[in-house]
């Protein structure tokens, strides 16, 4: 058995035998199938636009007050005549339409704003609303104090909390009170003096949104012994550091320690009574700080 072309792509093939001048392999057969369906599926798309098309303008029709806003002139209704004395008189009928028409016209409708009165009284300032900024540890942090936005980072450290402050500084954002949550994130890089300066750039940044700053201390976690004493170095270094440079500091570390239902099975995250008691200090610190 020799090879045998294919016409459409010139490809050779054993399998088919030839019966007539013309050979054409699998592929191109269903290539030349599927192109048809295309073709009569195209001709079903371009019939649903012009019924689409016709439609609309149907619609537009119908939903147009005046046939000449559309380019369509009405013709005029044919006077009635009437026919011989003592017979009915044919009359035409004032549609409902043509009465609001002519209503329109010549008793044009006022239209005037009943919440004016609103406007004349002056615009109250606009209360400075206060932020609390943290990692994942703020998850389920609710703070009753109005005006408060809890801004959640999952997995944030000092330095993602800064790029979060720059952001709203540049769109020249004030708050009356900011909240740093300081948390188990950074601890892990143990760097623990670039974390110390990392926090530093962070509320000296904040400083400059807010006449008041507060850090939010270490809750004391329990995964391991190293991160325990590296929390624990980090709450003590805050605990000082923060008074002497004009920082509020929120005392975590001794309302969290030896607490052990204050935290969830994973030793990190406060669970829902620790949640309630760190949004009870968080909002105790911003009515003290008012």
């Amino acid at each position: 058995m020799s090879p045998v072309p294919c016409s459409e792509c010139n490809m050779f093939s054993y399998s088919s035998p030839v019966i007539s001048g013309t050979f054409t392999c699998e592929k191109c057969q269903l290539v030349a199938r599927l192109t048809e369906k295309i073709v009569v599926l195209e001709g079903r798309i371009r019939t649903l636009r012009d019924i689409q098309e016709t439609e609309s303008f149907i619609d537009s029709v119908l939903a147009a007050p005046d046939m000449s806003a559309i380019g369509i002139q009405s013709p005029p209704a044919p006077a009635a005549e009437p026919t011989q004395q003592g017979e009915w008189v044919t009359t035409r009928r004032h549609s409902r339409k043509s009465n609001q028409n002519s209503h329109r016209h010549h008793s044009p409708i006022r239209v005037s704003n009943r919440f004016s009165p609103l406007s004349e009284t002056p615009a109250e300032t606009p209360v400075e609303s206060a932020l609390v900024i943290g990692d994942s540890i703020l998850r389920n942090v609710r703070v009753a104090t109005p005006a408060t936005i809890v801004n959640c980072l999952p997995g944030a450290r000092a330095t993602d909390i800064s790029a979060n402050l720059k952001v709203l500084a540049k769109s020249k954002r004030k708050y009356s009170n900011i909240i740093i949550h300081v948390s188990t994130n950074d601890v892990r890089l143990r760097q623990s003096e670039i974390t110390k300066s990392n926090f530093i750039e962070v509320c000296n940044l904040a400083k400059k949104m807010s006449a008041s700053v507060t850090c939010s201390g270490p809750i004391p976690a329990r995964r391991g012994d190293e991160m325990y004493s590296r929390l624990s170095s980090l709450h003590r270094w805050l605990s000082e550091w923060c008074p002497i440079n004009g920082v509020g500091y929120i005392d975590n570390w001794r309302m969290f320690w030896g607490r052990p239902g204050l935290l969830k099975r994973d030793g990190i995250h406060p669970s829902r009574a620790g949640a309630d008691l760190l949004s009870k200090s968080i909002a105790h610190s911003l009515q003290t700080n008012r």
